[in-house]
C-alpha cells in the first residue's frame, strides 16, 4: 500500500490552508506534520526542513514519491493527478478567471503581509501595514468578483480561487479590515464556510492550533 501523503503545515498559514482544503475536497487522506513558524526561532529554518523546502516556507507536500512546495504548484499537481472533483472549470476563459483571482491573492496580497514581511516591518507597524495591503487588494477583488461570482468566486463551482480567498478573509479579519466594504467577498466566504471540506481545513481544527484558538 502506498504511503499516505504527508503535509508539512502551520495551522494559520494561508498557503498551507489552501492545500488542506484541496486535499479535503478531493477526499485525499493525509498525515499532518506541524512546522511552527515562530517557536524556536521558526522551525522552518532548521537544516532538516530547509533541505525539504529551501524557501523555508510551508506548505510542503510529500506525495507519490515527490516532495512538492509552493501551494499553487501543489494545487495544480493535485488537479492533474486527481481530477475529481475538479477545481478548475472546463471552459478556458473560466479557467483563466479562476487563475486570475487566485493569483490576485497569491501574488498581489498574501506575500506582502505574510509572516516574514511582518517580522521585517516590526511589531509597531505590522497591523497598519497588513491592514493597508489587504484592504487595497480586497478593493480590487471586490470589483473583479462582482463580474465573476455566483455562489462562489467563479459561478457555482468551487475552484482554486475559493481556496485562496477563504484564508485571506481570515487574515483580513485578523488585521481588522472592515469587511462591510466588501459584501461580495463576505457573501462568497459565508457560502464556502458551510462546506465540510472548508470547515475541516480551518486553523482552529488543526492539531497544532493552540487551545485558546480552538473553536
Amino acid at each position: 500500500m502506498a504511503a499516505k501523503p504527508l503535509l508539512y503545515s502551520y495551522f494559520r498559514s494561508s498557503c498551507a490552508w489552501r492545500v488542506r482544503i484541496a486535499l479535503n475536497l478531493k477526499g485525499i487522506e493525509y498525515d499532518y506534520a506541524p512546522v511552527h513558524l515562530i517557536k524556536d526561532g521558526g522551525q522552518q529554518r532548521t537544516e532538516e526542513y530547509t533541505q525539504r523546502n529551501p524557501m523555508q516556507q510551508v506548505p510542503t507536500l510529500v506525495i507519490d514519491g515527490h516532495n512538492l512546495t509552493q501551494s499553487m504548484a501543489i494545487l495544480e499537481y493535485l488537479e492533474e493527478t486527481r481530477p475529481n472533483p475538479p477545481l478548475l472549470p472546463k471552459d478556458p476563459a473560466e479557467r483563466a478567471k479562476v487563475r486570475m483571482i487566485a493569483e490576485a491573492v497569491n501574488s498581489g496580497i498574501q506575500p506582502i503581509q505574510n509572516l516574514t514581511v511582518l517580522q521585517k516591518v516590526g511589531d509597531e507597524k505590522k497591523m497598519e501595514w497588513a491592514h493597508f495591503w489587504i484592504d487595497k487588494g480586497f478593493t480590487a477583488l471586490e470589483t473583479i468578483l462582482k463580474d465573476t461570482a455566483g455562489r462562489y468566486c467563479v459561478g457555482d463551482q468551487v475552484t482554486m480561487a475559493d481556496l485562496c480567498l477563504v484564508p485571506q478573509l481570515y487574515n483580513a479579519v485578523r488585521f481588522k479590515v472592515d469587511m462591510s466594504k466588501f459584501p461580495t467577498i463576505a457573501h462568497i466566504c459565508a457560502n464556502l464556510a458551510e462546506l465540510e471540506a472548508f470547515k475541516a481545513a480551518h486553523p482552529s481544527q488543526q492539531p497544532d492550533c493552540p487551545e485558546d484558538l480552538r473553536q
